[in-house]
């Protein structure tokens, strides 16, 4: 199928753009994204890939078309995880088995090995 992006055509065909793929790590998707056999590629990553050009030549919209018209899925931005009182240091469990959050810019008391206990910078 002839696709243009970034000004320039291109006959793409679906086993093409499989094949181009094959053995291509994904990046990070931290915005629009393609799904190409059972991974998840960001669609600048696919446009590099597959035209062989900088990613500043083309917008992602113009490979979102492309891969779209070749039946793959395209996938909107991922949504950000929420942070807050359910996040990760809240979820911390101290040595005798309380919570033990970690506040920001505070310093943090550590139990050590001879029993006592002292301030530790994290």
């Amino acid at each position: 199928m002839r696709c243009v992006i970034a000004r320039y055509p291109f006959d793409l065909t679906r086993t093409g753009v499989l094949d181009s793929m094959k053995g291509v790590r994904p990046e990070l998707v931290t915005s629009v994204s393609v799904t190409i056999g059972r991974r998840r590629y960001p669609v600048k990553q696919v446009g590099r890939v597959i035209t062989r050009q900088d990613p500043r030549d083309f917008t992602a919209g113009e490979v979102t078309r492309a891969m779209t018209r070749l039946g793959f899925t395209c996938h909107e931005r991922p949504a950000a995880a929420p942070v807050g009182v359910d996040g990760p240091a809240s979820a911390a469990v101290g040595v005798d088995g309380t919570s033990a959050a970690v506040g920001v810019g505070r310093p943090t008391v550590l139990r050590t090995t001879a029993g006592g206990t002292g301030p530790v910078a994290v």
